[in-house]
């Protein structure tokens, strides 16, 4: 589950794109390498894992001002981005049990038909009530350690059957006589699940707890029908309707998996040798960071230690490199007061770059530095077209019919400031090491 990848195949575009990078090997066609002090290595990987594309927490009815149960006539609402071949999970707790949970099986809900679709509308019919084998069962409505009756969470008695498994019986009303869930699309690949609570007509009028939703490629991400809980917090949602331990667990594996394009790097005294944050990107970063491209920014580039990398490793030309053990590697000579910039295209963006901005490479004592320089890169956006949602937007690199072709947007270089892409080390590994 944990090495599921979930960006798609580069087109023969973007593939060919790279096919023109004559300056595919470390040091720029046409520069003469200086007589300088020390020799470098420097190695940049694609490293991000990401389980799933997008996930989160409802917790809030429709209409209310905060977080709670939705009563009958009630409903929960959560907006997520999905694609071609993703599907859709969720799980909320029936409230009248000890620990029952609505949710789709182990497959989810398709995002899309074999026509490219988005599905729409009434999808109550893929829902199953669920025993999640963790508290023995009391009958529903009346039990002293169901969730409206019971002293505090977590407070019945072990299920002698620990498995997962579909609730089963004549005498309960049918799952679209408890809720009804809807999908709306929002356009691109935005889409809505609606959770209606229309239980107060049944037999068993029932709150829904808050919950989890999740979208996926491979089954089964939250449960496997027969198998115990995985103790990653289903339990909580489903004995005491508390999402927040699942919740925090699918967040910490969700992610856009990305590929990073050719490197352009220059070394020089100074910082600021690839872009200004705070004012227009050159014509040459508008190429890498929207395509891919470093052949523009490099030629930009006064200095004479300047180059790009384009081959990753183990391959016969320039390409992007893959996650999560994609690598380029290349070689820079270094004098005292030289720093090291750098910068490649999150390629699942319009415009994003990660960028060094002028590394010394010599510390105080005047040593060649070594080691781990992940942390000092930053995700930039380099404000040249419109943003759409990260690993989804039809004019982004992997998606888009061919380069340059999604709306400007006449901004400036400014730092992404989205929560998500916070750590860099969740998508890209730099190294460098001495040689001399």
């Amino acid at each position: 589950m944990h090495n599921q990848k979930v960006f798609t195949r580069l087109p023969l575009f973007f593939l060919a794109l790279f096919s023109i990078l004559a300056v595919g090997s470390a040091g720029a066609a046409g520069h003469e390498e200086p007589q300088l002090a020390s020799r470098f290595i420097v190695s940049v990987d694609a490293v991000s894992d990401f389980a799933y594309k997008d996930s989160g927490v409802f917790n809030t009815p429709v209409g209310a001002a905060g977080p709670g149960p939705a009563l009958p006539d009630d409903a929960y609402q959560w907006t997520f981005d999905g694609g071609s071949g993703d599907r859709l999970s969720f799980a909320t707790m029936l409230v009248q049990s000890n620990d029952w949970f609505l949710a789709p099986d182990e497959l989810g809900i398709p995002l899309y038909d074999a026509n490219g679709q988005a599905t729409s509308g009434d999808v109550t019919h893929y829902v199953k009530l669920w025993d999640a084998g963790t508290e023995g069962d009391e009958p529903p409505g009346q039990g002293s350690h169901q969730a409206p009756r019971q002293s505090g969470p977590d407070s019945g008695p072990a299920d002698p059957n620990n498995q997962v498994r579909q609730v089963l019986s004549a005498d309960l009303p049918s799952v679209d006589e408890l809720v009804r869930v809807s999908l709306q699309p929002l356009g691109s690949s935005r889409f809505m699940l609606r959770i209606d609570d229309v239980s107060g007509n049944s037999s068993l009028p029932t709150p829904l707890a808050p919950g989890v939703g999740i979208v996926h490629t491979s089954p089964a991400p939250l449960f496997a029908n027969g198998l115990a809980d995985r103790g990653l917090g289903l339990e909580a949602l489903a004995e005491d309707g508390n999402p927040s331990a699942l919740g925090a667990t699918l967040a910490a594996w969700t992610g856009t998996n990305t590929p990073l394009a050719p490197v352009a790097y220059t070394v020089q005294p100074k910082a600021g040798a690839l872009f200004s944050a705070g004012q227009a990107a050159s014509a040459g970063l508008q190429s890498l960071a929207e395509d891919g491209s470093p052949v523009a920014l490099v030629g930009e580039l006064a200095a004479t230690n300047s180059g790009a990398a384009a081959i990753p490793h183990g391959a016969n030309g320039p390409g992007p490199i893959l996650p999560p053990a994609g690598n380029y590697s290349f070689e820079i000579t270094a004098g005292a007061g030289d720093r090291l910039s750098l910068a490649t295209m999150f390629v699942q963006s319009n415009d994003w770059f990660f960028a060094l901005d002028g590394v010394p490479l010599f510390d105080s004592s005047g040593r060649p530095i070594e080691g781990d320089l992940t942390q000092a890169a930053r995700l930039w956006d380099a404000g040249t077209e419109v943003d759409q949602p990260v690993g989804f937007g039809a004019n982004q690199a992997p998606r888009q019919a061919g380069p340059n072709t999604g709306p400007a947007q006449g901004s400036v270089v400014k730092q992404v400031a989205d929560p998500a892409f916070a750590n860099p080390g969740d998508f890209i590994h730099i190294t460098i090491t001495p040689l001399d």
